[in-house]
């Protein structure tokens, strides 16, 4: 485990927003991008996760490819990237900038709506095992 405070975790999550490919932040449209320690006990129920399960991070919202006409005056997408998992999961400072950087991407990739197999194709990485 590799802790950093509050505002150095942040700064990470701002490195890697600055850092998503110019073709995918001009089209973030419509979507908030926060830090939380740990999912909520409401989205653990929503997701199914049981005990020992974690979460790095979140996406809220409509997908880009499911919106149609009348997506017009709602509320904004939601991007959580959960920290206290993040840092369990990490030994050392690049460990923890890696896994938020591909935590981000991870959940950028469901706003433009690509599905786990599409974005593990896409980063080169394998599904987690079941």
């Amino acid at each position: 485990m590799f802790r950093v405070s509050q505002s150095e975790f942040e700064e990470l999550v701002n490195k890697a927003i600055d850092a998503l490919p110019k073709k995918y932040l001009a089209r973030l449209n419509n979507v908030v991008i926060v830090t939380e320690d740990e999912p909520t006990p409401e989205q653990r129920i929503k997701l199914h996760l049981h005990n020992g399960q974690t979460l790095y991070g979140l996406y809220e919202g409509i997908p880009m490819t499911q919106r149609g006409t009348n997506y017009n005056m709602v509320l904004p997408d939601k991007i959580t990237i959960f920290k206290l998992p993040i840092e369990y999961g990490a030994n050392n400072y690049t460990e923890l900038q890696e896994q938020v950087r591909h935590t981000l991407w991870h959940e950028v990739a469901h706003f433009f709506g690509l599905n786990h197999d599409a974005i593990y194709q896409r980063d080169g990485t394998h599904p987690p095992e079941k």
